[in-house]
This record gives structure tokens, sequence and C-alpha cells, in this order.
């Protein structure tokens, strides 16, 4: 038994599972459609793929060597994030009127370019985040065995850090649709709708000013 790879697959699903800007983005874009969260959490997933793409290839470390680089990279991602918050607290207005039940069978289905702008929307939001590809950096090598060669190692580990946001994400998005004929409730919506805003905005927020305040 590779107790390692357990350790490792454990703290894996811990980074993953962890609300943030992927689970936001992929619950409100899950209440539009079934498809659109679902086409969100690939979008997601491939964000991973990068980050641990660039942690293998050791890339990631070319951000911690050069701070003005990770900075920018910040600064484009949390532009990102404060983007899809401001555009989730304006749709939050807009809903605002006669409310109207969501109908019998369920949100219309989504347009293929409503389905590529969930996709790209969750992966951008993945990708952008230069603080994941840091961490996948000093995390991963913590889980090669002394002695192993650690390319094929880390390839293992990045691929377990993929497998776990394809089972988890799709499943969030699932869960969202599931309940969609409450959390789709116009009142509900808009609580929902607000929140993420309010959750994206400040992340961006933080994402922005972090590196103006340094």
């Amino acid at each position: 038994m590779d107790a390692q790879l357990i350790a490792f697959t454990g703290v894996a699903a811990g980074m993953v599972a962890l609300p943030g800007a992927d689970f936001t983005v992929v619950v409100r874009n899950a209440l539009a459609s079934r498809a659109a969260g679902l086409a969100t959490a690939l979008g997601v997933a491939g964000g991973l793929l990068v980050h641990t793409a660039l942690a293998v290839a050791g890339l990631a470390a070319v951000l911690v060597a050069l701070p003005a680089l990770f900075r920018t990279v910040q600064l484009l991602g949390g532009a990102y994030v404060l983007h899809l918050g401001i555009s989730a607290l304006y749709a939050t207005l807009r809903r605002s009127g006669p409310e109207r039940e969501a109908p019998e069978d369920g949100p219309r289905r989504p347009a293929p370019r409503e389905f590529g702008r969930a996709l790209r929307q969750g992966f951008l939001t993945n990708a952008l985040n230069p603080k994941a590809p840091v961490l996948f950096l000093s995390l991963l090598p913590q889980f090669v065995p002394h002695g192993q060669p650690p390319l094929p190692r880390t390839l293992l580990l990045a691929a377990v850090v993929v497998v776990l946001a394809l089972i988890w994400f799709p499943a969030v998005a699932l869960l969202v649709d599931r309940l969609g004929r409450w959390l789709r409730r116009p009142r509900t919506a808009r609580a929902i709708e607000g929140g993420s805003g309010v959750a994206l905005t400040g992340l961006g927020l933080a994402l922005v000013t972090g590196p103006l305040l340094r």
C-alpha cells in the first residue's frame, strides 16, 4: 500500500473541494443549466491540468523566481475574477422586478456559444490563478519517495488532482441542477447570484490589490 499516495490523495481532495472562485463559478453557471455547469466543471479541470503540467515541467518555478511575472499573472487573474463578480452583481440587479416561477420543464437548453463561454469561464478562472502552480510546485515534491524517479511520480500525482477535479466539480454541478427547481426560484436565484457576485468580487479585489500593496 502506497501510504504517501493515499496521503496525497486526501490532501489534494481537500484542496480541490475547498470553496473558492472555481466552486462559485461552477454553482453560478449550473443554475443556468446542467450543461453550462458541467462545461464550467470541465473548464476548471482543464485549468488544473495546466497547473499540474507546469509544476511537472518545472515551469512554475519561473513564477517563483520572477516576482514581477508572478504579480502580472496575479493581476490578470484578479481582474478576470473581478469581472465575473461584477457581471454576477449586474445580473442580480437585472433579476430585480416581478417574480416569475421557473418553468416546469426547467431552464432552457444552452446554445453552443453559451456552452463554450461556460467552458472558457471555468478554464480561465482556474488557469489564471497564479497561486496554484506555486502550490503544486511546493506540494508535489513532498510526496515523491526518496530514490524514486521524480517524473513518473509527479505525473501520477498530477493525474490524481485532475481526476479528483473531474469527480468533484461535475458532482457539484449535478447537485445544483438536481436542486434546480428550488434554487432557480426568483428569490433564491437572486440570493445565490448576489452571493456569488460578492464572493467573486471580493476574491478578485484581493488578487488585484495584493501585488499593488507590496
